[in-house]
């Protein structure tokens, strides 16, 4: 019989399983952007959602041992890179193509920046809690797909600190709720309250829909977890 992996090496399995997933996606991207020309907006906000995803490596986890913690390594190193990047790399850089909106390295040292260190805290602070799956999943998908569908279809227009559409306002809703419900349900199914979860992917659209662009990054997740901790 196999004798089974400890849980420190079956954390540092996962872990590196997380570095494949999101330089594989950021590769991926790079591809679409430079060879089938994608627009560097929807490349950014798939490269978005698909960060806010990686909440689902935290299943495979082994809670027991002080290495789930190594979640978020990947988001520190991140920390780094987009630092780095956005003070010294080329316009051909990778991550300047998959996660900026007109290839100005220094968007990358907002928007982005203050993702990774929103999910660095959710990996630590609010490991598999409900706030912080809910932080993410609505941060991920809710204003991932937002912006998507309000620069694609968005007709009805509206402005509070920045132009926002109600269609791009509805699918954020939507995209939130839904992740939101997948995401619980998958990593803390106990905690599963279709309710509490609806009331939260409300507040995040509203917060949403008066955030000026790239703090939004920084006040959807800040109000999610205030209100899901209260």
């Amino acid at each position: 019989m196999f004798k089974p992996i400890s849980p420190f090496l079956g954390n540092l399995i996962v872990t590196t399983l997380t570095f494949i997933y999101v330089f594989g996606l950021v590769a991926l991207m790079n591809f679409c952007v430079t060879r089938l020309n994608l627009s560097q907006d929807i490349s950014r906000k798939v490269t978005h959602i698909g960060a806010g995803s990686l909440i689902g490596f935290l299943t495979l986890y082994n809670d027991s041992h002080w290495s789930k913690y190594l979640n978020v390594t990947i988001f520190v190193v991140w920390i780094v890179l987009l630092i780095y990047k956005g003070l010294f790399a080329s316009d051909e850089d990778e991550a300047v193509k998959t996660m900026t909106r007109n290839g100005d390295k220094r968007e990358l040292l907002k928007g982005p920046l203050y993702f990774v260190i929103v999910a660095a805290i959710c990996g630590t602070l609010f490991y598999k809690t409900f706030p912080g799956i809910m932080a993410m999943t609505t941060l991920g998908w809710g204003d991932g797909i937002a912006p998507i569908i309000g620069y694609h279809f968005g007709k009805l227009k509206y402005e509070v600190l920045s132009t926002k559409s109600l269609e791009g306002t509805l699918s954020m809703f939507i995209a939130a709720f839904s992740a939101s419900v997948f995401f619980v349900w998958l990593i803390i199914p106990n905690e599963l309250n279709i309710m509490r979860i609806l009331l939260l992917a409300l507040v995040a659209t509203v917060v949403e829909a008066c955030s000026p662009k790239e703090i939004d990054n920084i006040l959807i997740p800040t109000v999610v977890i205030l209100g899901a901790s209260i």
